[in-house]
């Protein structure tokens, strides 16, 4: 109950100070209707994979999806308290698939194996607003380091519970959540996450994090937060990002992140190697960007020392801000060190806006899976993707993501040798 404190004793505070600001978001409001906006992201996506040496499982899964995620969200009325409404709907639509080439993640999977023909999820989240913080009560995204859900298929993870952002002193925004549950990309039912932890039993049951966020200057900025998930585990993260223009046609850029886990009463965790469920990690990243016009070259270095994996899922399958987690392999084993190179071509400068390629290459060595302490894994990504700028189809984005993934046996858990392939086509449309 410590966040509920802590949102109790913001509230105040922001209630006692307002009278001194010279103008805050709440002072502004126009109120709860003039202030509403209405969207909806249309998402069509071709997940398919190779499981090129499996000989216990598929050979390959491949199914087409099209996904529609609707958010309302109003105003605040007027005066020192404001009021508000935001509403999630989410409907996921099969479009192409079969019993020998389901699992990819897309839809939920009956007892037959096959998917689903379609599914939704939605709920809503009272929020109220006292100068420039929020309090929000209900369903919601979040983003925070510790606590972050996922939107990597077709539709979002989304988590239920309490949140408190505030961004009263101008550069800093602190934020801390209180939540019990999370609904699976997947699913439609809360506590479903519980899916991506086999052999627990069990999911999400209390998470209570806080940090923020402060930019010393408009090219420094460095974060702190701290979470505790029941019977999970403990974790402490920071980050440092720096940018500098060095001209007009170049720049540099350099993010460091730190994770340090800690299990939590039962200490559950995803996998279990060894027989012990106990953690005690740290996982870090340094990366390196240079930009030159179109260009941007980038290295990374990430590496994961002490006992147990760099854990994440249960508090959301987003909560892995480090350089070397990509499209297929997050390279977070024990003891793992890995090496990126990335290139990306912005072709605007070409002549051709909104058209864009990346390539990266991902190599990871001395890995502890328990099977093996020297595990070595790698990973290619190819992509490229086009925004329409103009036009009735503006902001329509198209994609194509390309991985093949290599690894010796026992680093990662499942086939050793995937090639995998998303096309993705996006439209946000905002209707209010």
């Amino acid at each position: 109950m410590r966040v509920m404190k802590w949102s109790m004793i913001a509230l105040a505070v922001s209630a006692g100070t307002s009278q001194f600001a010279m103008a805050s978001a709440q002072d502004d409001s126009k109120g709860f209707v003039d202030d509403s906006t209405l969207s909806i992201n249309t998402r069509l996506l071709n997940f398919g994979r190779d499981f090129r040496n499996n000989d216990t499982g598929k050979s390959r899964v491949n199914e087409t999806g099209l996904g529609f995620n609707g958010l309302y969200q109003s105003g605040f009325t007027q005066g020192t308290v404001g009021f508000g409404l935001d509403v999630i709907g989410l409907l996921g639509v099969k479009l192409d698939s079969g019993k020998g080439v389901s699992g990819t993640g897309l839809f939920p999977t009956a007892s037959d194996g096959r998917s689903q023909d379609d599914y939704s999820k939605g709920g809503g989240a009272l929020k109220f607003r006292i100068s420039d913080t929020v309090l929000k009560v209900g369903d919601q995204y979040t983003t925070a380091p510790v606590f972050a859900s996922d939107d990597s298929r077709l539709l979002p993870e989304l988590p239920q519970g309490i949140s408190i952002t505030s961004n009263e002193i101008k550069g800093l925004k602190l934020e801390a959540g209180h939540f019990t549950s999370i609904v699976a990309q997947d699913h439609t039912y809360k506590d479903s996450i519980s899916s991506s932890e086999p052999g627990t039993g069990r999911g999400l049951r209390d998470a209570n994090f806080i940090g923020g966020v402060y930019a010393f200057t408009p090219e420094l900025t460095a974060s702190l937060y701290y979470s505790k998930v029941e019977d999970y585990w403990k974790k402490t993260y920071a980050n440092v990002n720096w940018t500098h223009a060095l001209s007009n046609e170049q720049s540099l850029a350099v993010d460091f992140n730190i994770y340090s886990t800690k299990s939590d009463g039962a200490g559950l965790q995803r996998a279990e190697k060894d027989g012990t469920t106990k953690l005690d990690n740290r996982a870090y990243s340094l990366q390196g960007a240079y930009t030159i016009q179109a260009h941007t070259f980038t290295l990374a270095y990430q590496k994961v020392s002490g006992d147990g994996d760099y854990g994440y899922g249960v508090d959301g399958g987003g909560t892995i801000f480090l350089a070397n987690s990509i499209a297929r392999s997050d390279f977070n084993a024990e003891d793992e060190k890995s090496w990126q190179a990335r290139y990306d071509l912005n072709m605007a400068t070409f002549g051709v806006p909104g058209l864009s390629f990346m390539t990266r290459y991902v190599k990871g060595t001395g890995a502890d899976t328990g099977v093996t302490t020297n595990g070595k894994e790698w990973e290619r990504d190819i992509e490229a993707k086009y925004v329409i700028q103009s036009g009735p189809a503006k902001d329509l984005s198209l994609r194509v993501r390309q991985a093949t993934y290599r690894s010796s046996d026992g680093v990662y858990y499942g086939s050793a040798s995937i090639d995998e392939l998303r096309l993705i086509a996006q439209y946000p449309l905002n209707i209010l």
